[in-house]
């Protein structure tokens, strides 16, 4: 038998003390694994906490006096508006989304290539615009109003016009600028459906129109649901707008408890009030399903057919898909425009230097931290799958279904209690640019977790072994090997929590340092003061911001499934 020469190495007799996937001593997998979950836990804990604060606060504090006048005066009208906004909006935008989500998906008509993506357009106009855009162009004095009474002839208190500052109106206006949540989620779940179930029940008598209300429909309703969900969070996270309107909800009547009364106590409960809402119609729509499965059986998948719209039919199709379009964004951005050159675009964008330098700032940085934090979870719950590393990643993303007051008021208290225990005064850390990126980590890490994660799991695992068996620690397989392969990924996760930064405005509000203003916050100043003129070219450069992930979603979308 050959000798090995001497001091070769050689591996432990015992071979159950090296795992048979990566040719590692267990003990040192098991060490490596272990700090990975104790600093995943950490972080998911830190990025909880505002949250569980504002769970909590009701059950520890007493909301005095405040609590009890708000109870017996506006709290019935916050709950109201509030449930009535988030179902109305909500319904608006699933009509709109999944309408167009069919036309696009399984018709043919002249422009539908076009249309297919500008159909995502109003996702980059930040509702608190639209709203200023939309008031300015139908108040009494604007020039519709205007127009009508010197067509018409009637005078000032003879002609009619609905209101648009309205609970009505903020319906409205949230269903033109939110349909795209559906409509993304609802196009997706059309093209991902086989031919062979609608030629099924096409064999069965049934009509296009049957079949989409009797198979499509019911197989896309996960991602009907999803959308509709997502759009009604966003009506309640909404304050802008809602504030403008003169409509009273509970981010309303957060701002107002805090900032008006002086009462933070009664502040947590209100916000505690409203994520309760959120929560239980979150849980509505899950018991709404029951046990029913909306999937596919058989085994046959073909591209969706693409059926012609020609003549009249084709043309009305366009026309269809092009007005949400232009309502929700053309229309907005003209008026934008207009306003700009009216008040002097120059001038108004070299006063905004300022603000936009501080909003740039922050928006990379919380881009950087929640790329960053990502990593860590998914890596986490890569090499640590189990419950445990799910419910940690949970905990982490529950940021993103909390309107941003909320989260605002629970890092104003936790923040609060450390300046105390500091000894110092109020603000020593809560009034600080820390407490205000930390609110955009906790409200946004949810869109870098999800784009990292999906990233990560579609490396393949024989490449972790391989860089364990060449002797590199966990997190030397995380910096040259999975990172590399992450970029697109963490670049689309930065890019998202950046453009959702720039247009954010509640927590920004509550949470800025004093004297230091973003475009959001001086857009609603300026908009506030009836300056909207002024306001025109920093909204134009939120605007433009948001177009950059508009472009990276029309091309993920162009190059799915079905698509020709």
């Amino acid at each position: 038998m050959a000798t090995l020469p001497a001091g070769a190495e050689t591996e432990p007799a015992d071979p159950s003390l090296w795992s048979e996937d990566l040719r590692e001593p267990r003990g040192l997998r098991r060490k490596g694994r272990s700090w990975l979950f104790v600093a995943a836990a950490a972080v998911s804990l830190f990025v909880a906490s505002p949250i569980l604060v504002i769970v909590a606060s009701p059950l520890f504090e007493a909301g005095g006096s405040t609590w009890q006048h708000l109870r017996e005066t506006v709290l019935g009208t916050y709950v109201t508006n509030s449930v009535l906004l988030a179902l109305g909006a909500g319904t608006g935008a699933g009509l709109l989304g999944v309408s167009t989500a069919w036309f696009t998906a399984v018709y043919r008509f002249p422009g539908r290539s076009w249309v297919d993506w500008l159909l995502l357009l109003p996702l980059a106009m930040p509702t608190y615009l639209v709203a200023y855009a939309y008031t300015d162009f139908l108040v009494f004095d604007g020039p519709v109003q205007t127009w009508l009474r010197s067509v018409t002839g009637l005078g000032a208190g003879e002609l009619w016009f609905p209101p648009i500052r309205s609970l009505g109106g903020a319906i409205v206006l949230f269903s033109l600028v939110l349909y795209p949540y559906v409509y993304l989620l609802c196009r997706a779940s059309f093209l991902e459906q086989s031919v062979c179930v609608l030629d099924a029940s096409r064999t069965l008598g049934m009509s296009r129109t049957r079949s989409f209300w009797r198979v499509a429909l019911p197989m896309a309703r996960p991602a009907l649901a999803g959308g509709i969900a997502l759009v009604a969070m966003e009506s309640l996270a909404d304050f802008g707008a809602v504030d403008y309107f003169a409509v009273d909800t509970f981010t309303t009547g957060i701002y107002r408890t805090w900032f008006g009364l002086g009462a933070p106590v009664a502040a947590a409960q209100l916000a505690a009030g409203l994520l309760g809402v959120v929560v239980l119609l979150l849980v509505l729509e899950r018991l709404s399903r029951g046990k029913r499965r909306f999937h596919g059986t058989t085994t046959k998948r073909q591209d969706l057919p693409g059926w012609p719209l020609r003549g009249w039919r084709g043309i009305g199709a366009l026309a269809f898909c092009l007005l949400p379009v232009l309502l929700g964004f053309g229309v907005p951005v003209g008026i934008l425009v207009e306003a700009s050159f009216t008040a002097g675009f120059l001038p108004s964008l070299e006063d905004s230097l300022a603000w936009t330098g501080h909003s740039l700032l922050l928006a990379t940085v919380a881009a950087v931290l929640a790329v960053a934090t990502s990593l860590l979870l998914a890596y986490n719950n890569r090499l640590c799958a189990g419950p445990a590393s799910r419910g940690l990643t949970g905990m982490a993303s529950l940021g993103y279904a909390v309107p941003g007051s909320v989260i605002a008021v629970g890092i104003l208290l936790l923040l609060g209690g450390v300046d105390r225990l500091l000894g110092g005064a109020t603000g020593l850390v809560s009034g600080t640019l820390f407490a205000l990126v930390f609110a955009y980590l906790v409200r946004f890490l949810t869109l870098g977790l999800h784009a990292v994660d999906a990233g990560m799991a579609r490396i393949q695992p024989n490449l972790d072994q391989a860089g364990r068996t060449l002797r590199s620690s966990a997190l030397g397989v995380l910096g040259r090997v999975h990172f590399p392969l992450l970029r697109a990924s963490s670049l689309a996760a930065a890019l998202l929590v950046f453009v959702e930064v720039l247009k954010e405005l509640p927590a920004t509000l509550m949470i800025r340092p004093f004297n230091f203003d973003t475009l959001a916050v001086r857009i609603y100043q300026l908009a506030s003061d009836e300056r909207f003129a002024e306001s025109a070219a920093p909204a134009l450069l939120i605007v433009a911001a948001g177009l950059v992930p508009v472009v990276f979603l029309s091309r993920m979308m162009r190059g799915g499934r079905g698509e020709q």
